[in-house]
């Protein structure tokens, strides 16, 4: 199971929100790019990075300060928020964005998700952000009546393979992940699953580990490396020793 950092960007610098709150956040680094490279440097294999400016307008606002991060890394970049049409898709695969996070378009228009499937494969993934179940949209600001687990069955269906499952209610709040729902996901679907949402120490992400289910493949972690609760190395060592 991969260890994946998160950089969450407002305004070109980085953050973390609690439960997707734009009242509740707190700026960890003005300097992004400074922040990927740490992360890289640490051993990321892969970095998830979010324009939470771009999942709370529909628009690419940060889009220079993700250019910025592209250059300055080897390693693949993940990219999510506000990506709802085919254009922005293209325009960040062409960037070099190895994995593009389709959020609040599954649930709008899941005709976009299938075209870019079928042009893109792998590189497309589908970000599902629940509270009690529901599907949130738009950066967590409106809840959808759409199930969690019936919109996962119909991305795979369309052809999505990867999945990014978060619960809204425990992120950002450090009191560890719901690990009943990602087991109901991993048992509702054959999609491979990242973990994201509430982890905060190294208990947490073993706890995820000893789901012990192949398609649970990752586990993306932002507050708790940003407070240091969670040493990446040691982590990611720990991982690695039980595979």
């Amino acid at each position: 199971m991969q260890l994946i950092p998160a950089i969450d960007l407002k305004d070109g610098k980085c953050v973390r929100l609690t439960q997707g709150d734009i009242k509740r956040m707190d700026v960890f680094s003005d300097n992004p790019v400074s922040v990927a490279k740490k992360w890289e440097s640490l051993g990321a294999g892969i970095i998830h990075v979010v324009d939470l400016d771009g999942a709370f307008t529909g628009n690419t606002i940060n889009l220079e300060t993700i250019k910025k991060i592209l250059d300055a890394v080897k390693i693949p970049i993940q990219l999510g928020g506000g990506i709802r049409s085919l254009d922005t898709i293209e325009k960040y695969i062409k960037m070099g964005i190895s994995r593009v996070v389709i959020g609040t378009a599954a649930v709008k228009n899941p005709k976009l998700v299938k075209e870019t499937v079928e042009l893109y494969g792998e590189r497309i993934i589908v970000g599902i952000d629940a509270r009690n179940e529901k599907v949130t949209i738009k950066g967590w600001v409106e809840t959808s009546p759409v199930n969690c687990y019936e919109l996962a069955r119909e991305m795979e269906q369309i052809g999505v393979k990867r999945i990014i499952f978060t619960d809204v209610s425990k992120d950002g709040m450090m009191e560890g992940p719901n690990i009943k729902s990602i087991k109901k996901m991993l048992k509702q679907t054959t999609l491979k699953v990242i973990a994201s949402g509430g982890i905060s120490s190294i208990e947490d992400i073993m706890a995820l580990k000893q789901i012990d289910d192949d398609n649970l493949e990752g586990v993306i972690v932002g507050k708790a490396l940003y407070t240091q609760k969670i040493d990446y190395k040691r982590t990611q060592k720990l991982l690695e020793e039980g595979d």
